[in-house]
């Protein structure tokens, strides 16, 4: 998947790159929520599930909800670039006690890596320093995943690479100066996880679990942008 990206971004970067005008830094905060989703897979050892997840995105608690990209735009008004969003998903009690678990969310990031192609306006309201954008982009999901089986003696506990993700972005900016502007935005995110649950190992032989699910954010953004 990895390599699909860095082909994705190499790609974009060379079209960008005979007609690049400006180089644009944002980064932003704001509230994000996980919609509910279904799931399935195993826990280990090769106990089957399905269900319905009720996620808690918690965008304010520690680490906060927060996102940046770096967008080339062209004389035409398309821009090409990456972003990265530090998303969140926490299972319900009720989700965690009907597996058999004390902990399961993605809270050190269900991050969102994208190569995004966008288009703005400048000059749509005339005589005003607001200009409306849109944008999408294709990418990976890469969760710092956090699942402890009740009685195992370990813990699922780093960061996985679990599958493709999709990025859709409409917003305003407001130009402050050539340079700085302010911004606020609605952002969604899509992916396709298959979350690997680490197998005890005092437990010979115990295969590792699965849990595969499709997660969607959505969120309302406010930040800063530097063009330059």
């Amino acid at each position: 998947m990895f390599r699909y990206l860095r082909s994705a971004v190499a790609a974009i970067l060379l079209l960008a790159s005979p007609a690049a005008a400006e180089m644009e830094l944002s980064f932003y905060l704001g509230w994000q929520g996980t919609s509910d989703s279904s799931g399935s897979g195993t826990l280990p050892g090769g106990a089957a599930f399905a269900r319905s997840f009720n996620w808690d995105g918690k965008p304010f608690d520690s680490p906060i909800y927060y996102g940046g990209r770096a967008i080339w735009w062209t004389s035409s008004d398309f821009g090409f670039g990456i972003e990265g969003t530090h998303t969140k998903a926490y299972a319900s009690a009720a989700d965690m006690a009907a597996l058999g678990l004390t902990r399961l969310e993605l809270s050190d990031g269900h991050n969102i890596i994208t190569a995004n192609v966008m288009k703005r306006w400048p000059g749509a309201f005339e005589g005003s320093a607001f200009t409306p954008y849109v944008g999408a982009g294709i990418g990976v999901a890469i969760p710092h995943v956090d699942i402890q089986v009740i009685g195992a003696a370990n813990r699922t506990f780093g960061y996985e690479n679990t599958g493709l993700a999709l990025r859709a972005i409409a917003g305003m900016k407001y130009d402050l100066n050539d340079r700085w502007a302010l911004f606020g935005e609605y952002q969604a995110t899509w992916s396709d996880n298959a979350i690997t649950i680490d197998a005890d190992p005092t437990v010979p032989g115990q295969l590792p679990g699965r849990l595969n699910t499709e997660l969607t954010t959505h969120a309302v953004n406010f930040g800063v942008s530097y063009s330059f």
